[in-house]
């Protein structure tokens, strides 16, 4: 599931919403209010339940052989998300959809950009298109899936090295 051309996605569990409206959401570190969505590089980053604590580390153009082998592993393509087990059976259960977005009001943020933002009301393109089976979607995409007992031990792995990485709702992880 991503985007075409002009187009960004927005993923949610709610296939009712009608416009985008700008935000301070809870978990935001931004301070300003914004329509959040991610472009086609971004879009396996958002393929789990909203509230799932997931690791992702991808190859970089400064990643070393040693950490590649070391985190991504052997024959196992250019990256891997991490979960824990307490969060598969939600994984393969939950309905999530996308929303296609137009994306001339977005624009990048962060450093670098992990997302896209439009400060004004955004109207989707059409109905949300149900995204299907998360773990397919993964397949499909050469992205390698680890299911492991806690997060944290991987994140600080993947921090200290040299592949790019996120950590998205790391708070909801085990301690």
């Amino acid at each position: 599931m991503r985007p075409e051309p002009g187009q960004v996605l927005h993923f949610s569990e709610d296939a009712t919403i009608t416009t985008f409206a700008p935000h301070v959401a809870p978990t935001s570190r931004e301070p300003d209010p914004y329509v959040w969505a991610v472009g086609a590089d971004r879009c396996p980053d958002y393929w789990f339940p909203r509230d799932c604590p997931r690791v992702m580390a991808w190859r970089d153009t400064g990643t070393t052989d040693d950490d590649a082998a070391r985190i991504l592993g052997a024959g196992c393509g250019d990256r891997v998300h991490a979960v824990e087990y307490g969060w598969l059976k939600v994984i393969m259960e939950v309905r999530l959809y996308a929303y296609r977005l137009p994306a001339e009001p977005f624009r990048p943020i962060g450093d670098p950009p992990h997302a896209v933002v439009a400060t004004v009301p955004v109207r989707p393109l059409g109905p949300p298109e149900p995204v299907g089976d998360l773990l397919a979607l993964h397949e499909e995409a050469g992205i390698q899936l680890r299911v492991l007992d806690r997060l944290w031990p991987f994140w600080d792995e993947v921090t200290a090295g040299t592949l790019g990485f996120s950590g998205i709702r790391l708070r909801n992880a085990r301690r």
